[in-house]
Order: structure tokens, then C-alpha cells, then sequence
């Protein structure tokens, strides 16, 4: 069989990753949307072999990395164990855990717990979720409060430590300070969903970053369809970047893919077009 085209790649605290990671907000329920929307995706997917379509045509273009917080989630933890086994491949784990970030020895002893069990489920990567570092924001400051104690946890468990964080300041501060990691989690979409400060701002510091930054968000959770997206992400990014797409099928998958490819080719997508229930009209007619 012919092997498919494979995704660019970059590399990040000496590990090869593809520059689209496979998102997992699409497969475990967090729409961004509405409280149905979570359902209808968890209803979907609730077992591992419904999120092997997914993976496989991800891993068929050497799209082989994964992010989320996948360490507490078995049913994701299951899921990528299945798709390892069946296609004899590795997938890379981006885990991105809530993590107990009080001052306190018991705050401690579960924030150590936490980053054991994501190297136990066998996790590359470790960037605690955004709502837990961005507890340890010093904006007066321009610093994370004990944030390199949580970075040396990640280091002892063998995990690369990384920032994921909404605010854009945190790869100001990281960067100004020092901070020992290796990549950045953002948001960057082309309608500032979510974001802290204008796009033009999160894009100039993302091209500024002293790490490669792994993107999240590009279609606004849906907003924006994914030629839109992905054409402006691209268009942005440097080549050591990163964009996290999250889709809920196959053929989703496959044309992001597609439009990706496309947009750093700089020429249009081969996709087929929408359906309508008029389909005799001029623009619609390929």
C-alpha cells in the first residue's frame, strides 16, 4: 500500500512531534458550546475502539501526537492504549492535568501524584491545565509563584515540562524569567475567542516566543469553519509551531488534513463541496 503524505514535523525539548497534534475536546465533551453538545460527543465516544477511526487517519499521515488531560480521563487513556495496539505504533502524550497547586504539604503531595501518574500512563509531555497555573499568576510581579517547584516535580517523574496557560502573559513571563520548559500552550483563532488581549498581540508574542508554542482553539470551538481557521493559524505561525485540531470523525480529520496541507502549500484544498438542497446553482457546481 502506498503510504500517505506525512505532516511536517518540529521538535520540541529533543522530540520529534508533528506540527498538528490530535485535540481531544471533540472526543471527551468539553464543546465549548452547550451542555448538549458535550452530551452528543460523549455519547459518541464512549468506547475505545469509536476513537480508533479518528486516530488511524491521524496516524496515517504521521500525525502521532496526542493533547488533553489525558491521565485522568481512563476512557482516553484506554482509547490510545487501542489505537497503539492495532496500528503498532506509538502515540506521544501531551497531558495537560488539573493539578493542586495550594501551598500546602497536602497541596504538595497531590500536585506530586499528579505529575507520577501522567508519567505512569506513559506521558512525554506534562503542562498543567491552564486553570491550575494560571492560580500562580503574579501579573504585579511579572512571575509564576513557585512555579519552577512544579517544573522540578515534571523533571524528577522523567516528563518534559511545558506552560499551558490562556493568559498570553505566560510566555512573556517564562521567557523573561527563565522558566525551564520547552514549549508553550496558546490560544490563536482569527476571532479572539477566548483570548486575553487582541490577536495581533498574542501573534506577535507567539512569533517572539524563545520555545515552540502549540496552538489551541483555531476554529473558535466550532465558530469558524476549519478552512478559515486553519488558513489563518498557518499563515501565522513560524515553523516551529504547533495547531491542536479536534474533530469528532474521520473525514473531519481528513479534511483538515487536507486544508492544512493545502494552506502550506499555498494552494486551494482538494475538498468536496457542501451539499445544498439546490444544488443547480452556479457557485455550488465544481
Amino acid at each position: 500500500m502506498e503510504q500517505m503524505r506525512q505532516f511536517p514535523r518540529t521538535v520540541v525539548g529533543g522530540v520529534s512531534l508533528p506540527r498538528i497534534l490530535i485535540g481531544t475536546n471533540w472526543l471527551l465533551g468539553w464543546s465549548h458550546r452547550s451542555s448538549a453538545q458535550d452530551k452528543l460527543i460523549t455519547e459518541k465516544f464512549d468506547t475505545p475502539e469509536k476513537f480508533f477511526p479518528v486516530f488511524e487517519t491521524y496516524m496515517q499521515h504521521g500525525i502521532n501526537a496526542v493533547m488533553g488531560p489525558i491521565s485522568a480521563s481512563p476512557l482516553a487513556i484506554d482509547a490510545i492504549k487501542y489505537a497503539e495496539d492495532k496500528l503498532g505504533k506509538k502515540i506521544i502524550i501531551i497531558d495537560t492535568p488539573v493539578t493542586n497547586v495550594n501551598d500546602t504539604p497536602e497541596g504538595r503531595k497531590s500536585a506530586e501524584d499528579t505529575f507520577k501518574k501522567s508519567a505512569e500512563i506513559g506521558s512525554t509531555f506534562c503542562l498543567m491545565h491552564h486553570g491550575s497555573l494560571e492560580q500562580l499568576c503574579n501579573k504585579n510581579k511579572r512571575i509564576f509563584d513557585r512555579l519552577p517547584d512544579y517544573l522540578y516535580m515534571k523533571r524528577a517523574n522523567g516528563l518534559i515540562p511545558g506552560l499551558s496557560s490562556h493568559y498570553p502573559e505566560a510566555v512573556v513571563y517564562s521567557d523573561t524569567n527563565g522558566y525551564d520548559v520547552e514549549t508553550y500552550i496558546q490560544i490563536l483563532n482569527c476571532m479572539g475567542f477566548l483570548m486575553h488581549t487582541e490577536i495581533e498581540n498574542v501573534a506577535r508574542i507567539i512569533t517572539n516566543a524563545k520555545k515552540p508554542v502549540m496552538t489551541i482553539k483555531p476554529f473558535a470551538a466550532g465558530r469558524v469553519t476549519p478552512f478559515v481557521g486553519l488558513n489563518f493559524n498557518w499563515s501565522v505561525l513560524r515553523d516551529i509551531d504547533m495547531i491542536t485540531v479536534g474533530v469528532m470523525s474521520e473525514r473531519e480529520a481528513a479534511e483538515d488534513i487536507e486544508i492544512s496541507f493545502a494552506a502550506l502549500d499555498r494552494r486551494y484544498p482538494d475538498l468536496a463541496g457542501r451539499s445544498s438542497p439546490d444544488m443547480n446553482q452556479a457557485v455550488l457546481k465544481r
